[in-house]
């Protein structure tokens, strides 16, 4: 069975983010797609310190909980990706980037071609901008952007407000649809991979 591993950025585990983010997990379980959903919680996150030590042992120099239950799901064969956050001014929350750059740097051979999408919940505004900033780490590893009737954006402020957006929960449900369609049709695990040409780095400073 496909599985989809949805990351929480939020502090507050049971809150608007992690709402719309069970939206979304919903509509893959009733697809017949396993999900699992990681919480960041409220502990400090350490960022990528750029030491090398992911690419001479395959896994990030830091073993905090959150990191290590992405590895071990990762590693155990994930199909798809959906990162979800609340808006900080204007972006996502910190403690979520400093993980997903490590995520990301360490394990980004395992996630390339995986269908991934990011959800990102405001109050008010930001949210395109927030939205922007997560899908550009999918970007940059060859992973397929999976689109809803809108953009993933929800809108609450105090728990459970996002209930009442019924347009931003329709979004999440048809994300979740359109992921479980495009895994099924990918077959990332069968079918043969594009070809890759060897890296070409350009250094604008020499």
């Amino acid at each position: 069975m496909a599985k989809v591993l949805l990351i929480n950025g939020s502090p507050r585990e049971h809150g608007n983010t992690r709402m719309a983010l069970e939206e979304v997990a919903k509509t893959l379980n009733a697809e017949g797609v396993e999900t699992l959903i990681v919480n960041i919680g409220k502990q400090a996150m350490q960022g990528c310190i750029a030491c090398g030590w992911c690419g001479r042992n395959g896994r990030c120099t830091y073993n905090d909980q959150v990191y290590e239950q992405i590895l071990n799901a990762v590693r155990e064969g994930i199909d798809g990706y959906v990162i979800g956050s609340p808006v900080y001014y204007g972006g996502p929350n910190g403690s979520l980037c400093a993980l997903m750059d490590r995520v990301c740097y360490s394990l980004g051979r395992y996630m390339q071609f995986r269908p991934a999408a990011s959800v990102v919940v405001c109050r008010r505004g930001g949210a395109s901008a927030a939205f922007d900033r997560l899908n550009k780490y999918f970007t940059i590893l060859n992973m397929p952007v999976v689109s809803s009737q809108y953009w993933n954006m929800v809108y609450g402020q105090t728990p459970g407000q996002v209930a009442q957006d019924e347009e931003g929960m329709q979004t999440m449900r048809q994300l979740g649809r359109n992921m479980a369609w495009m895994i099924q049709r990918l077959d990332v695990n069968g079918s043969p991979l594009p070809e890759k040409e060897d890296p070409a780095r350009t250094n604008f400073i020499r």
